[in-house]
């Protein structure tokens, strides 16, 4: 990215409601110049900001993978007083945006090769988490990781997003997804249960693994203490302070906890480095 000031403009391809009620959106988006599609290089955990004329930008982590060529995916909820989200979600596939990115770390910065994965996700905060699944699980990349195992919560069925592409992960060998929801309707089949219950109930292995977390606070809050009792070094538990992203570059400063900036030095954090920082997050 030669300007980090400069949007890129995108063209709406598709659009997908990932619940019934609609307010969560996946968007795909195609770039409009392929020489800013060859310079646009991206791993799993980064995120760019969303720009739309007139309404402003956000900053939104990157869904797709990738690994998946030609479009960029973001998943959207929409909040009443989201000006930017709300804009987004009244628009329609052939509408243009601008994105700014990619910015921040990835997962892969923090020495997640041959190694086992833990993925752990909760609500829509699973985007970045469906972009590092699909990564790793790729043909091509499959062999750089050792065992998988995807650990993912929502309030309700109809709260879980990718429920396609959950059920295509359900069905492989070579990974372990285990799926649950706070409360189900009178059609689930799947686990009840809270996510870091789920976490003491299958128990993955702490042995030469890492464990990465995105979800809400109170899940995270109390996921990690699980993750510790298993066995998990603090340097081997990241997370993903996505919540704390802001302009991007570490300019307007209010993404900074303590002396790091989260737009800069993250969003991906290990335990260890976060422990080293005041609790503001």
């Amino acid at each position: 990215m030669n300007n980090p000031y400069l949007p890129i403009p995108m063209i709406i391809k598709n659009i997908t409601d990932e619940t019934t009620v609609k307010d969560i959106k996946t968007f795909e988006l195609a770039f409009l110049n392929k020489e800013d599609e060859k310079n646009f290089s991206y791993l799993p955990g980064q995120f760019a900001e969303i720009s739309i004329l007139g309404s402003g930008e956000a900053p939104i982590g990157i869904a797709s993978s990738p690994t998946e060529k030609e479009i960029l995916k973001f998943t959207v909820k929409w909040y009443e007083k989201g000006v930017v989200t709300n804009a987004l979600h009244n628009l329609f596939v052939g509408d243009k945006i601008g994105i700014r990115g990619p910015f921040g770390n990835s997962f892969e910065s923090k020495n997640i090769k041959n190694k086992s994965v833990v993925v752990i996700g909760g609500g829509f905060a699973f985007t970045t988490l469906r972009s590092l699944t699909t990564y790793m699980i790729h043909s091509h990349n499959r062999n750089k990781f050792e065992n998988i195992t995807i650990i993912y919560g929502a309030r309700s069925p109809d709260d879980l997003i990718y429920k396609k592409e959950l059920k295509e992960w359900a069905e492989r060998d070579d990974i372990k997804l285990y799926v649950t929801v706070d409360k189900g309707d009178k059609d689930w089949k799947g686990r009840e249960g809270f996510v870091p219950t789920v976490v003491e109930e299958v128990a993955p292995s702490a042995q030469e693994a890492s464990a990465i977390i995105c979800g809400p606070p109170i899940m995270i809050k109390f996921t990690i203490p699980k993750l510790v009792e298993l066995g998990f070094s603090p340097e081997n538990i990241l997370n993903s302070l996505e919540m704390r992203m802001k302009c991007g570059i570490g300019k307007c400063g209010r993404c900074n906890i303590g002396n790091k900036y989260v737009c800069k030095d993250g969003p991906i954090f290990s335990l260890a480095e976060l422990n080293d920082l005041p609790k503001e997050y």
